[in-house]
C-alpha cells in the first residue's frame, strides 16, 4: 500500500493489477479511511487511466454479490453524476417510461453522492424496493419490467467506501466506475459521462460486452443528453452528435432542466413527467432520452420517429398508470 501511495504522490499511474490490489484492500479493511481518501482524491486531481478504469471495474464485478437475473433483453440506464449540475432525474425517469413502454429495465444506481438526490433516493422515495432480495427483484422485473439493483448492496467494497465518499462530497473513481458494474451486465446501455475522454475510455471497456450500447457526453458539460447544447454520442457504431434539432425541437435552457431542492420535491418531478404534467422542458428531455434508449435497442429505428413515439407515450399517462401513481 505505501507503493501504491507512493505512486500517488508521484502522479504516477496503476496498472491493471495494481488497480485490483487497491479495490481488493479496501474489500478487506486494510486501508485506513485516510489513507483511501488520499488515493481517491490522488487519482482524481491527475485523471483516471483505461488500465485502471479496467482493473476497478475488473475487481468490483469479480466482488460484487452474485445475483441471477436475465438481462439479455433487459436495458441499463445511468449517468456517472458529477457532472456538478444537479439536474433533475433525468435517467431515472427515463427509466421508469421505458419499463412501463415494456422495456425490460435492469437499473444500477446509488444514492446521491456529489447531488443531493441520486436515483436510489428518489427511487425509494417513490416506493420502489432497495433490496438484495433476487426473488423480490425478478418479481418487480416479471411485473412492472424494471429492477433496482442499489449499489452498496451489491458491491461491498463500494459500501466500505461510502463514509469517505459522503465526507469527501465530490466525484471520484467511484462514479466513473458505477455505470460499469451493474452485476447483472444487461445486453444493452445507455450511460453518460462528466468528460469526453471518460466517455471514449467507456467505449473501449463496452465494446463486445453489450450488444448495443451509447455513451453520452454534453458538450456544456453534463452527464446526460439534455437538449442545452450539443452531445456527443459514442456508440458501438460508431460516434454521431446530437443536438435539440435532430429530434425537431428548439434548444432548452439549462435553468430549466434544474432538480428539486428536497428529496421529496425531486420524486414529484418525476411523478409530474409520468403523468404527462410536467414542465414542458422535462417532457421534451426525457421523451429525447426515450428515444435514444429505443434506438440502442434497435439502431434502424428513425431518431425523431423515436422521439414521437416517447412524447405521445408520455403525454397520454400511461407510464404513471403502469406505476399506479395517482
Amino acid at each position: 500500500m505505501k507503493q501504491l501511495l507512493e505512486k500517488i504522490i508521484d502522479g504516477e499511474f496503476f496498472s491493471e493489477e495494481e488497480a485490483i490490489m487497491f479495490i481488493e484492500t479496501i474489500d478487506k479493511k486494510l486501508l485506513s479511511d485516510e489513507q483511501i481518501a488520499g488515493i481517491l482524491v490522488g487519482i482524481q486531481m491527475r485523471g483516471l487511466q483505461l488500465d485502471e478504469l479496467r482493473g476497478f471495474r475488473k475487481a468490483l464485478l469479480s466482488l460484487s454479490e452474485s445475483l441471477n437475473l436475465n438481462g439479455e433483453d433487459a436495458i441499463d440506464l445511468c449517468g456517472t453524476g458529477g457532472d456538478g449540475k444537479d439536474t433533475f432525474n433525468i435517467s431515472t425517469t427515463t427509466s421508469l417510461v421505458l419499463a412501463a413502454m415494456g422495456k425490460k429495465v435492469i437499473k444500477h444506481g446509488n444514492y446521491g453522492v456529489s447531488s443531493l438526490c441520486g436515483s436510489s433516493n428518489v427511487l425509494e422515495a417513490l416506493g420502489f424496493d432497495l433490496t438484495n432480495d433476487e426473488a423480490i427483484l425478478q418479481r418487480n422485473l416479471d411485473e412492472s419490467n424494471i429492477a433496482i439493483l442499489h449499489a452498496p448492496l451489491f458491491h461491498p467494497c463500494m459500501k466500505n467506501a461510502a463514509p469517505i465518499r459522503k465526507s469527501l462530497a465530490v466525484k471520484s473513481l467511484f462514479n466513473a466506475l458505477g455505470p460499469l458494474v451493474n452485476p447483472v451486465q444487461p445486453a444493452y446501455q445507455v450511460t453518460g459521462t462528466f468528460s469526453l475522454e471518460l466517455a471514449h475510455m467507456y467505449q473501449h471497456v463496452l465494446k463486445g460486452r453489450r450488444k448495443h450500447f451509447k455513451v453520452l457526453y454534453g458538450m456544456d458539460g453534463y452527464d446526460e443528453l439534455t437538449l442545452t447544447d450539443s452531445t456527443r454520442v459514442i456508440s458501438d457504431r460508431g460516434e454521431s452528435v446530437r443536438r435539440a434539432s435532430s429530434f425537431a425541437i428548439a434548444d432548452l435552457s439549462p435553468s430549466d432542466l434544474q432538480g428539486g431542492k428536497s428529496i421529496e420535491e425531486s420524486a414529484k418531478m418525476v411523478v409530474d413527467v409520468l403523468k404527462g404534467k410536467a414542465w414542458d422542458s422535462h417532457l421534451k428531455v426525457v421523451s429525447a432520452n426515450v428515444a435514444e434508449a429505443l434506438t440502442c435497442f434497435d439502431p434502424e429505428i428513425d431518431l425523431k420517429d423515436a422521439y414521437k413515439e416517447a412524447s405521445d407515450f408520455i403525454a397520454s399517462g400511461q407510464a404513471a398508470k403502469h406505476f399506479n401513481f395517482s
